[in-house]
């Protein structure tokens, strides 16, 4: 995945969460829950669509590396370049 494909699956993710924020301006580097309100309960749905639209295991020590639009690209993009691909059945 492209970084600008990242950014549109953890925006996507996001507003599924909080769809009233698709029009509000989003900060990269600012932590989501000091840019709107955003509690544990949003961020956990947020981590659970996530996880659902990469299929990566998200571990909760992981949490804190995904508080932010930039954080979570640089997150998913370094847990999908270690994934192992599938090798097809012989």
């Amino acid at each position: 995945m492209t970084a600008g494909s990242l950014e549109t699956l953890v925006k996507t993710s996001l507003y599924a969460v909080a769809p009233d924020l698709e029009n509000e301006p989003l900060d990269p580097d600012l932590p989501f829950s000091e840019q709107f309100e955003f509690d544990s309960m949003d961020f956990l749905n947020f981590v659970m669509g996530l996880h659902k639209a990469t299929g990566l295991d998200l571990p909760e020590k992981d949490y804190p590396r995904l508080t932010s639009l930039a954080s979570a690209i640089a997150y998913l993009t370094e847990k999908l370049a270690a994934k192992p691909t599938e090798k097809p059945h012989a």
